[in-house]
């Protein structure tokens, strides 16, 4: 008896610290030149997060990862919400397939929103755009300004060469082991996003005691 309760207890207090995601941010491509794996990988992502009853939060992009995304949560019947900044739109380049669009000013803007209305982040491959936006996360969570879950998608070894600057940084004493420990996770196959989402690491905005080095 005194087992299976303490499994119990275990089983509750993780479940108790799993982060609840409604609306999943996934920064990603809008190159349609990139290999086959990185498409498949976010159109299942996108399945994915569909079929967990999770809607999708991207930048409204109708070409690249980007497409793939949302047409693998919408082929599942899931939600899709765009956010585009207006020049973006005089292009042409939202998605009309979007189930919602939201329509900002700048970029800054549409970052901004996007985590505001996001529970998590997820980056796929991507190119500088991709890059930018990571950054800029994963330096807002640094400084305490959110605490939410984000994870990196390494679809085929994309992201080592970027895994192994932070490295360097913590080498350099330009970035504390802890930020490059635990600030993110990296996974390798779509199936492993939402999991390690949900059972990240606890961050607490007084970490903001730890940004300098």
């Amino acid at each position: 008896m005194c087992k299976f309760f303490c499994n119990f207890v275990a089983i509750f207090v993780r479940m108790s610290k799993m982060h609840p995601i409604h609306n999943l941010c996934v920064y990603c491509a809008s190159s349609n030149q990139s290999r086959p794996s990185y498409y498949s990988a976010a159109r299942q992502l996108g399945v994915l997060a569909a079929q967990a009853g999770i809607r999708l939060v991207y930048g409204d992009g109708g070409i690249g990862l980007m497409e793939a995304l949302a047409d693998g949560a919408l082929s599942a019947g899931g939600e899709v919400l765009g956010v585009i900044p207006q020049f973006m739109v005089d292009e042409g380049w939202n998605n009309p397939r979007s189930t919602h669009t939201h329509i900002v000013a700048s970029m800054h803007e549409r970052k901004a929103y996007i985590e505001k209305v996001s529970d998590a982040m997820v980056a796929l491959p991507g190119g500088i755009g991709t890059l930018e936006e990571l950054a800029e996360c994963l330096t807002w969570k640094q400084l305490g300004l959110h605490t939410k879950p984000v994870v990196i998608l390494n679809t085929d070894g994309y992201y080592d060469r970027l895994l192994g600057y932070l490295d360097y940084m913590v080498e350099e004493n330009m970035m504390r082991p802890i930020h490059r420990q635990e600030m993110f996770t990296v996974v390798n196959t779509p199936e492993e996003v939402l999991p390690a989402l949900m059972n990240a690491p606890e961050w607490s905005p007084a970490i903001r005691r730890e940004a300098a080095i």
